[in-house]
């Protein structure tokens, strides 16, 4: 055994999915390796409070290790968590949750939602797919980043990807390729969805590339694209600036929609805008948000960061009055039409404001609310949660619902929630947007603490 390496026993995984191992008083982040399994690992990294590592054996394997189904495990980065059971990767997103509520929170969810679940393979709907021309690796590259890199992976298939998709990779590599502008087009967005005007209708998908380009397509180019599209059944959308300024190349007619069938809504969406990645489990997620907020006809509700109305449509057609908040103009003018294409304009209204800076001030013509919806990014809610009433107060919200995307800002908040607020965390649970990965989407209830003792 070299220096760099050491036998270690696993404790627990962290939130991206690694190891957690114990040496020498520091802690070893340990890649490849799952709780109770004792591993040989190898020193990729130290720094003064910790150090990263790579499981080169496993001398006592977790049950719940499997075989990764996808060749390019552990040299792609797009997956961390393949070695792992389903079970066992929910099992850890919960512990990861629970784990940052308690420390980061200090509170505790009086209930512990079942975690939402679905299709593990397949799912992947939306993706950016890196493109890079390697004169020494024989020629383009289309995929993911390497782990812990900025190369491009060589993939040839990806089954997180749905398989129309997959099946894509190598062809898309061989057109590129072929193009004039072949170094000069670095990025490929995917979008999978259903035609914007046979939404409705047995369930067809089409895909859409986007082609980041920065330079202009030749005359050769366009016939080429033309002639792949054809073929492949794909829909081609030119991108030369930022995401704005994406537009259908061809067929020119082309556009997306998603729909929410339990609601009878279908929302419109361009493949450079925001949407969830797992549209299956997505519709679950929307279900059952909207089980706990539970909207009654005419309820004030306010659905902050709405994006373009994944909760507000549900919650309108639900027959409550549903003010969605946003910060981008885009998002919003994209809700607006589908509310106006659902028949829901007269339940809905929306704003565009900067959550991040919301006051006391800002707030006010919004109220009184009965319930709200917050679905924020990454950096969370907190400005937001800080202007919202007192729970003692008369005005009040009787219920929120938060969807989370990072379990630290969502334990931020929900520590002002609770310890400033007056507010008690009903509930929460995870769900598994994204299997394999580590990443950890979540679902908390806060209801006013009607036996606390705090005043505002």
């Amino acid at each position: 055994m070299s220096s760099s390496s050491f036998t270690a026993t696993i404790e627990s995984l962290d939130q991206d999915g690694r190891g957690i191992a114990r040496l020498d008083g520091k802690t070893v982040f340990v890649e490849g390796a799952l709780p109770g399994e004792t591993v040989i690992a190898q020193i990729l990294k130290r720094k003064p409070s910790w150090e990263l590592a790579r499981a080169e054996q496993i001398l006592v394997a977790n049950p719940e290790r499997v075989t990764p189904r996808c060749p390019h495990f552990g040299v792609c980065g797009g997956c961390t968590l393949q070695h792992a059971t389903l079970a066992l990767q929910v099992a850890a997103k919960q512990r990861v949750l629970e784990d940052a509520l308690q420390r980061l929170g200090n509170v505790r969810a009086e209930q512990l939602l079942p975690p939402i679940h679905g299709p593990a393979w397949g799912y992947r709907f939306r993706a950016r797919l890196s493109v890079l021309h390697v004169l020494k690796k024989g020629g383009v590259l289309v995929g993911f980043h390497e782990r812990r890199s900025s190369y491009v992976a060589d993939m040839r298939e990806c089954p997180v990807l749905p398989p129309t998709v997959s099946a894509l990779l190598l062809p898309l590599r061989e057109l590129i390729a072929s193009l004039s502008i072949r170094d000069r087009l670095p990025q490929i967005e995917v979008a999978v969805g259903e035609p914007w005007q046979m939404s409705s209708q047995n369930g067809a998908l089409i895909t859409v590339l986007v082609l980041r380009i920065l330079e202009r397509l030749s005359d050769e180019d366009e016939a080429r694209l033309r002639a792949f599209a054809d073929c492949h059944g794909v829909d081609f959308w030119l991108q030369t600036g930022g995401p704005e300024t994406a537009r259908p190349f061809y067929p020119q007619d082309s556009a997306l929609a998603y729909s929410l069938p339990e609601f009878a809504v279908t929302l419109p969406f361009a493949p450079t805008e925001f949407t969830q990645v797992n549209h299956d489990i997505n519709r679950v997620l929307v279900r059952r948000a909207l089980a706990l907020l539970a909207p009654q006809p005419n309820e004030r509700i306010a659905d902050f960061f709405c994006g373009l109305g994944n909760f507000t449509l549900p919650i309108a057609r639900c027959g409550a009055r549903v003010t969605g908040i946003e910060g981008s103009a885009a998002l919003l003018r994209r809700a607006e039409e589908g509310a106006r294409q659902n028949g829901l304009q007269d339940h809905c209204a929306f704003l565009c404001a900067n959550l991040f800076e919301t006051t006391l001030d800002t707030l006010a013509p919004l109220l009184p609310l009965d319930k709200i919806l917050i679905d924020p990014p990454r950096e969370g809610a907190v400005e937001l949660v800080k202007a919202l009433p007192h729970a003692n107060e008369k005005n009040a919200v009787r219920r929120i619902v938060y969807v989370s995307c990072n379990p630290a800002t969502l334990a931020r908040d929900a520590a002002v929630f609770v310890h400033e607020r007056g507010y008690a965390l009903r509930a929460a649970g995870v769900v598994n947007m994204f299997p394999h990965t580590a990443h950890v989407e979540s679902m908390a209830v806060f209801e006013p603490n009607l036996t606390a003792s705090a005043t505002p």
